[in-house]
């Protein structure tokens, strides 16, 4: 239930089998989603997926159907969908159009050390629940005069609220001591000052967990000075997005962390930091960790904890063998190699026979 906030997933169908939207994404998200079907396929995951096509230069028609087909589903599991740039700014990233249409209000990542990957931390376990819906990503920005542009940062007292009770709850339920909330209100001070009054609101209503605060800046220069010291960390959009990405770097990169989207109806989970890997697309060097954690967390979500816990700690013994490791955490292996090595933890584990 990690992350869950508590809302149930959806009902069991067809004869206890869930049906989940997939969206393959751009760059490594088809080949990793290929992995994640085999793993499921053999560990006798009860789950159908429907998949829906979506990229960087599709049709507006084509996001409208993935959102339709989350609607129907109620959970999906997708890769990024990349945002091209030299488009004009009338195109709004396809990933942020899904997050805001459906309201998935809290990405949450779980942000730990992983074994036998090297890095200059250990013993990090940190939860970054971030506000998804507003603040930078509002997409409300027009050019006042030439050469002068005004971005809108839309902060709501509703919104912040949300977001607060999100992370103090979450804290709660996954036994948590502590929540910090990230902000910049010694800038903004009615905007990031709405956010800080915000949570200090909420937390009077969690006596038991600790509540304290950090500006920003601060917070990267602690995150990579000594990490060990945050539990939850609660803050806007931007400053979560890029919280997201140093903590990820923290625990050996993007292709360990998975994330996930959580509204009120409906759950969306991807990887941490929402990159495509387009530079390593097709060439069998992708690290398959950080999208088959994410299909756990959504095997929890969906409560089908038995299978998730086979699949994650597959995952993570297979992190043991060395061989194994792509290269962007220091080995020479290969994607099919990580899904092999998986894949034979999830026969050791459940005393593997064909599924009927």
């Amino acid at each position: 239930r990690e992350g869950s906030g508590g809302w149930g997933p959806p009902p069991a169908k067809y004869g206890g089998r869930h049906t989940v939207t997939m969206i393959p994404g751009d760059g490594i998200g088809p080949e990793l989603m290929l992995h994640v079907k085999e793993v499921f396929r053999q560990a006798c995951v009860p789950v159908d997926f429907e998949e829906v096509r979506v990229s960087s230069d599709a049709a507006e028609d084509d996001i409208q159907n993935a959102i339709m087909a989350i609607r129907r589903n109620r959970v999906a599991l997708k890769g990024n969908i990349e945002t091209n740039h030299n488009l004009p700014p009338s195109h709004k990233s396809r990933n942020n159009i899904l997050r805001t249409s459906l309201d998935l209000y809290a990405n949450v990542i779980h942000c730990q050390s992983l074994p036998r990957v090297l890095t200059r931390h250990r013993d990090i376990d940190i939860l970054i629940v971030r506000e998804n819906t507003e603040g930078e990503y509002s997409s409300l920005e027009h050019e006042s005069v030439s050469g002068v542009v005004e971005c809108l940062k839309i902060i709501t007292k509703a919104r912040s609220l949300r977001i607060a009770d999100y992370a103090f709850r979450l804290a709660r339920e996954t036994g948590r001591a502590k929540v910090t909330a990230v902000h910049k209100a010694n800038i903004m001070k009615l905007g990031d000052g709405l956010f800080l009054q915000c949570c200090r609101e909420v937390a009077g209503g969690y006596p038991e967990i600790a509540f304290d605060s950090m500006i920003v800046d601060n917070t990267t220069m602690q995150l990579v000075s000594r990490p060990q010291q945050f539990d939850v960390m609660v803050m806007p959009n931007l400053y979560g997005n890029i919280v997201n990405n140093v903590c990820a770097g923290l625990v050996g990169g993007p292709g360990l962390v998975p994330g996930a989207n959580y509204g009120r109806d409906f759950a969306v989970f991807e990887t941490a930091t929402r990159n495509t890997g387009k530079s390593i697309a097709h060439k069998n060097v992708a690290n398959p960790t950080a999208t088959l954690l994410a299909a756990c967390m959504m095997l929890d979500h969906l409560r089908l904890h038995s299978f998730a816990t086979t699949i994650r700690q597959a995952v993570l013994a297979s992190l043991d063998d060395e061989a194994t490791h792509t290269p962007d955490i220091g080995g020479q292996g290969t994607t099919s190699g990580a899904v092999q090595s998986i894949l034979r933890h999830v026969r050791t584990a459940s005393g593997w026979s064909q599924c009927s």
